[in-house]
């Protein structure tokens, strides 16, 4: 007879009616929806999107479908998740209500923007209010100013979808240009501004869709980027973008508007004298690394003196960078000492070369913010409808900025789970289990106490209940 260790218990499984909860830990993410009086705002702003005598609202629908994309849903059908615990999550509207709700969507795309731009700039004041000292908006000054990433993204698709095309890599689908706020390694995560959906063909360096992407992103910010006339507060935004912002045409359009800007740029081919300059690295200071330290293996320097810059807006600067080539690299003609130089252009009005390099080089960032909003619904546009894709989008930039929102306003400043990207919110805690239980006239979720993140949990609820009673005193009005 042969016996085995099993590596795990063996539990025969078996089917019960009791009300268990699979993804008990969303529970932070309907208070917070209700604490945001995002019900009353859904029905303010899409009410003729649904019968007026329908049982579900705009409120519920939106909401679950933002929760669905939160826990890590990828389909419109992927709330029946959300359907199979109604005592936590209520009446959740069928498949066929929604693909009628997105069909309306799909007919009127103009009027569903327009009230999903005004309801998320509400709701962004409100959190931002929320959050104290840490109000991005308070904290922005010319010298330390809130910074705007604008970035192009590619989203492939295996089946031909309206507007959708052939891309310059080889494959098919949508090149969506995105805004993305970045207030601060300190202060959280970041969140998106906007998502404009273009077809696959459109190129990243097209200074129209910057400027169109960027002017939803500033229609987004609160009040207090404008003066009592509605004048923006230029010099209290930093744009920054990689080398395909670097044009002319989109670069004079933030210096009209009064904006900084922080952009790569791509050397033009030097002089010989330029290239030997380059090598004398007595000229050059050390650059700062992501801590603010100085590192030994890379240099930066002004080189707006050597390097002339026409028709460019006033005050351009060029700044180059220094660093040893990574392993497998191949050197080109600027990279004669064995260091990659790169340049970025701006027009900021500090002039601490090494600052300004660690702050053009954290744009990195927004590339994980990328990364996330595609796992969160981007990645996967499911209709064929390029205007129900665009609402997608924008209900993906939703769910993002829901828990950004949550770890701005509702965690502590310094605690550890205020820098957690959406993964490891869904991992550690939006999948925890639960259980409904009744007593007392009240129904109650229960929580393992030995769950790992269970008195996060308890310390979220016990926010968002301090949020929403500010928000009831008139504390935190939009």
């Amino acid at each position: 007879m042969n016996h085995s260790t099993h590596v795990f218990p063996a539990i025969p499984t078996q089917l019960t009616g009791q009300s268990l909860v699979s993804h008990a830990g969303l529970s932070v993410l309907t208070s917070f929806l209700n604490a945001l009086d995002f019900r009353r705002l859904c029905e303010d702003r899409f009410s003729q999107f649904v019968p007026a005598t329908a049982t579900h609202r705009p409120g519920k629908i939106l909401g679950a479908l933002t929760l669905s994309l939160a826990a890590g849903g990828e389909q419109a059908t992927d709330i029946d998740q959300l359907r199979a615990a109604p005592d936590l999550f209520g009446s959740v509207a069928s498949d066929a209500t929604v693909s009628r709700f997105m069909g309306r969507i799909k007919e009127q795309p103009e009027a569903f923007s327009y009230g999903f731009a005004t309801m998320t700039r509400s709701l962004r004041s409100k959190v931002w209010n929320a959050a104290g000292p840490r109000n991005p908006a308070r904290l922005a000054t010319a010298a330390n100013p809130l910074i705007i990433d604008l970035d192009a993204s590619l989203v492939h698709v295996h089946s031909e979808k309206e507007s959708s095309a052939g891309t310059y890599k080889g494959g098919y689908g949508f090149s969506p240009m995105i805004a993305m706020a970045d207030y601060g390694k300190a202060n959280g995560t970041g969140e998106v501004l906007a998502v404009h959906l273009r077809p696959g063909n459109r190129g990243a360096n097209s200074a129209k869709s910057h400027i169109e992407v960027l002017t939803q992103a500033l229609a987004q910010l609160p009040d207090d980027f404008y003066d009592e006339h509605g004048n923006l507060h230029g010099e209290k935004i930093l744009v920054r973008t990689d080398s395909a912002g670097s044009s002319r045409e989109f670069l004079h359009h933030l210096d009209s508007l009064g904006l900084q800007f922080s952009t790569s740029y791509s050397l033009p081919v030097l002089k010989e004298r330029f290239i030997r300059w380059i090598d004398e690295k007595k000229y050059w200071e050390p650059a700062l690394d992501a801590n603010g330290d100085q590192r030994d293996d890379a240099w930066v320097i002004d080189a707006t003196k050597v390097l002339e810059l026409r028709q460019y807006p006033p005050g351009t600067r060029i700044y180059l960078r220094a660093e040893p080539l990574h392993p497998g690299a191949k050197a080109n003609l600027f990279d004669t000492d064995g260091n990659r130089v790169t340049a970025f252009l701006t027009n900021a009005p500090r002039f601490n070369v090494a600052f300004l390099d660690a702050r053009h080089r954290a744009r990195g960032r927004c590339e994980n913010r990328i990364k996330t909003l595609k796992s969160t619904g981007l990645g996967k546009l499911p209709y064929w409808s390029f205007a129900a894709n665009q609402a997608w989008a924008d209900l993906a930039m939703f769910a993002l900025n829901l828990v950004a929102w949550l770890q701005l306003a509702v965690l502590p400043g310094g605690h550890e789970a205020s820098v957690w990207d959406l993964k490891r919110w869904r991992y550690r805690l939006f999948s925890m289990a639960g259980k409904i239980v009744s007593g007392g006239r009240q129904r109650r979720l229960l929580i393992p106490v030995r769950a790992p993140e269970a008195q996060l949990l308890c310390q979220l609820q016990e926010g968002i209940g301090v949020f929403f009673q500010r928000w009831r005193r008139g504390e935190l009005a939009a």
